[in-house]
């Protein structure tokens, strides 16, 4: 059998600052929504933009991450999946949305640009961070991922870490933070 699928890309700022709630089960759920632009020149040569608005929806550890680190105007690279929900609200009139289920989030702007985001480095410098769902590696300015036993001393209560980088493009350096086992591809 074929396997099928579904997966998002997407970078924008956010609309809002995030919402985040709990199931009854206690799982986290935070909700944002993320504006991306599309530009193009028209036949006479003008530039043209759009806004697409996109949905975002992230779950346990990430919804409390994304909760705590972003903020309205915070430029973001989401990937996950589509997901359409279907409801029946108060008036009982059936709706329906579409939404991107987030399975990794990585901050794209330096933390310096919006004070709400800012979380210093051990050497106090301002830092991008790489926000997966499963554990991620700190990386230094080398690039290098640091050993699994040094992460978990430093980090051993927290799986969530920072990436260090200084350099404007964060995703191929995002790459090389995951172990072989965090891959979806073996």
């Amino acid at each position: 059998m074929a396997r099928d699928l579904n997966k998002v890309q997407i970078t924008g700022r956010l609309g809002a600052d995030p919402e985040m709630r709990y199931t009854p089960q206690g799982s986290a759920i935070t909700t944002f929504r993320v504006a991306s632009n599309r530009s193009w020149r028209n036949v006479e040569g003008t530039p043209q933009e759009e806004t697409e608005w996109f949905r975002v929806v992230a779950w346990d550890r990430l919804a409390e991450v994304c909760n705590e680190w972003l903020a309205k105007g915070v430029r973001v690279y989401v990937e996950g999946r589509l997901q359409t929900r279907q409801w029946q609200d108060q008036e009982g009139y059936r709706r329906s949305t579409t939404e991107v289920v987030a399975n990794d989030l990585i901050i794209l702007d330096r933390l310096h640009e919006h004070s709400a985001t800012q979380m210093p480095s051990s050497d106090n410098t301002t830092s991008k961070r790489v926000l997966p769902r499963s554990e991620i590696t700190v990386v230094e300015e080398t690039g290098k991922p640091q050993s699994k036993s040094s992460r978990r001393q430093k980090h051993s209560s927290s799986k969530v870490s920072m990436l260090q980088n200084n350099s404007t493009t964060i995703l191929p350096h995002a790459r090389k933070a995951f172990e072989e086992e965090d891959l979806p591809f073996s």
